[in-house]
């Protein structure tokens, strides 16, 4: 992950772009996301409908690395390492959705789990002001 930070680190400087805003980024992130959620407009394809699509596949590496690419700007302007928040939020989401519980509460079809469930869980950690 270091290496891909250094990478957009100098594409930053190189461009001027090391001062842009926080808040800017994060409207670039959801713009760039709502744009990949465009490409699923209307359909409801699984994970291997979606790859054997390869003009959506297309699409989807161009939108994805957009949303990758404004994220790791923010991580790299506010001097974040990406490795350690990403490996600490995955921790804090074992611990809150238990794998045993949740894959026994996977609807086989579509890995999604009991919505019930789910936002139990989630309302609880709201309301113990944690997320």
């Amino acid at each position: 992950m270091h290496n891909i930070e250094d990478t957009v680190r100098e594409y930053l400087i190189e461009r001027g772009w090391d001062k842009l805003r926080p808040s800017d980024l994060a409207k670039s992130i959801i713009i760039e996301a709502a744009e990949l959620l465009e490409i699923f407009q209307w359909s409801s394809l699984t994970i291997e409908e979606t790859k054997q699509d390869e003009k959506r596949m297309a699409e989807i590496k161009k939108e994805l690395a957009d949303v990758f690419i404004y994220c790791l700007d923010m991580a790299v302007l506010l001097d974040l390492d990406t490795e350690k928040i990403i490996m600490d939020k995955l921790e804090h989401i074992k611990n809150k959705y238990p794998a045993e519980l949740m894959r026994k509460d996977a609807k086989h079809e579509t890995g999604s789990g009991n919505s019930d469930l789910y936002l139990g869980i989630k309302q609880e950690y709201r309301r113990k002001g944690q997320s």
